[in-house]
């Protein structure tokens, strides 16, 4: 029996470590390609640069905006003809994932600077493409994790308040479905069973979730970096990466890109829909009620959603949740690690008696 945990070569976290940028890079190589968000590119970058000499040879470009193969291939050409020798991604989720596609093509090192906390996917060596029109194409694992994470909190903590909440519902899910990989001996991200440093990064990713969480969103709403925020973002980023990777996916995932069918909801953040999935997933796999009503509680709480309206899904037929429940169930989609016998009608009937459930207590 082979157990594995994958985890990122550095981990730095702190306000104001996007200072140290330059000398934390130069053991990677002189001339990085910096693919930044718009809001990076445009507000951070020209305040980290200023009149310094250190990043002339740092070439920024500017992310388009969706993790499709069209703009991986774009990019990848620019970092060719620049001969650029390592890769930067600065920026929320999709900036990251297309970088660590970018650097893979060319077999580079790569460096990921999140501009916010909403996703568990700066730590990993996965990365989601999607369709031009924001349809899950393929998640791609990569044989390295990221050679170096930086996280200013500083940066984050001026994020709007609804990333770092979302970045909690991805991190909600992520003992949930360790667990169910866990009892039901499924693989992890990596292939193999996990250990048990995975599982247990898993729970306290849970644990300082339900601790920290509400205290870490009035922090952010008051733009201050605090220890409840400097927590949730570790929680957030470092914990649910390694909790998801190294622990394992089920039912709450697969519910997600099942939601990603539906064009309403595309506006709403991944850690959205997931936190909708994880919600149904408890109704799927039969949780204890006390369960059920905490993480309902919480979600109520910080603002996470708990019916479908709240994902863009007003009118929700039949045909359309089914829909939802066949792609849930599709290929080999992580809910078969909460049961190999799921069928789409029992993932159709989770999704609907989670939304009743979300309904009733909001009145």
């Amino acid at each position: 029996m082979i157990k594995s945990s994958i985890f990122p070569s550095k981990y730095l976290q702190g306000a104001g470590t996007i200072n140290q940028l330059a000398e934390l890079t130069s053991d990677f190589g002189k001339k990085p390609l910096v693919i930044c968000s718009p809001s990076m590119f445009n507000n951070i970058v020209p305040k980290i640069t200023g009149n310094s000499t250190k990043f002339d040879d740092f070439h920024f470009e500017k992310f388009n905006g969706q993790a499709s193969y069209e703009e991986i291939n774009r990019l990848t050409e620019i970092a060719r003809q620049n001969k650029n020798d390592f890769v930067i991604g600065f920026g929320g989720g999709k900036t990251i994932d297309t970088a660590r596609v970018v650097a893979n093509n060319l077999l580079l090192q790569v460096v990921v600077i999140p501009s916010i906390a909403s996703t568990d996917a700066p730590t990993a060596a996965v990365s989601v493409v999607y369709t031009e029109k924001g349809e899950v194409q393929e998640i791609l694992t990569f044989k390295r994790n990221p050679d170096l994470v930086l996280i200013d909190t500083e940066i984050i903590v001026q994020a709007p308040t609804r990333f770092l909440v979302s970045g909690m519902g991805d991190a909600l899910s992520t003992w949930i479905e360790a667990e169910a990989c866990m009892v039901n001996h499924r693989n992890n991200v990596n292939g193999y069973l996990g250990t048990l440093t995975a599982y247990s990064i898993a729970e306290l990713c849970y644990n300082t979730i339900l601790d920290y969480g509400y205290a870490a969103k009035l922090s952010n709403e008051a733009k201050v970096v605090t220890p409840a925020f400097e927590n949730i973002v570790e929680a957030n980023t470092l914990m649910s990466g390694i909790g998801f990777e190294s622990g394992g996916l089920a039912g709450s995932h697969a519910i997600h890109n099942g939601f990603c069918v539906l064009p309403e909801t595309l506006p709403f953040y991944h850690g959205e829909k997931v936190a909708f999935g994880l919600l149904a997933s408890l109704f799927l796999t039969d949780k204890p009620q006390e369960l059920i009503e905490e993480l309902y509680s919480f979600c109520e709480k910080v603002g996470l959603p708990t019916t479908l309206k709240e994902i863009g899904i007003n009118d929700a037929s039949k045909e359309k949740i089914m829909r939802v429940a066949k792609r849930s169930c599709q290929g080999n989609e992580s809910i078969f690690n909460d049961s190999l016998n799921v069928t789409p009608e029992e993932v159709f009937s989770a999704i609907m008696l989670a939304d009743i459930f979300g309904r009733d207590r909001r009145k």
